[in-house]
């Protein structure tokens, strides 16, 4: 039997972006028949969310795409690193804080930023879009 490939999403606080790229990834794994050879999960550099459902408007977004969004808040905690082979980041502040926990260079190589696996993309960051409106939403999905 393989083992499964294991990538964690994160952003900042895992209520948009982070669990967007779960959902969509999970989306396209599904839509493959891969299911079986993926574990995908999510979760925030902070904790304030902890528990909560993922924002409503991305939720919405996603869901006119076909794309269901069920995953509830966490924390990335140091432990992640032993549980997943990929960390994708959504942006550079989420990139240093996670490889800042990393235990050596190594471990903090399996950490990488989401626009970098989009051909074509112009962004090295994914666009935080918690505070502005659901074009901010369509953005990031």
């Amino acid at each position: 039997m393989n083992k499964k490939i294991s990538i964690l999403f994160v952003c900042m606080g895992n209520i948009c972006r982070s669990p967007a790229g779960e959902a969509a990834f999970r989306h396209l794994v599904e839509s493959r028949g891969l299911t079986g050879r993926f574990e995908i999960d999510s979760a925030g550099t902070i904790g304030y969310h902890a528990g909560e459902i993922p924002d409503g408007r991305m939720t919405e977004a996603a869901a006119v795409r076909g794309i269901e969004i069920k995953s509830h808040a966490s924390q990335f905690a140091r432990r992640d690193f032993d549980r997943f082979d990929l960390i994708v980041a959504m942006d550079q502040e989420n990139y240093n804080d996670i490889s800042s926990l990393a235990p050596g260079e190594t471990v903090a190589s399996r950490v990488r930023m989401l626009c970098s696996f989009i051909p074509g993309c112009r962004l090295a960051d994914v666009p935080d879009p918690y505070y502005g409106g659901p074009a901010g939403f369509e953005r990031v999905l």
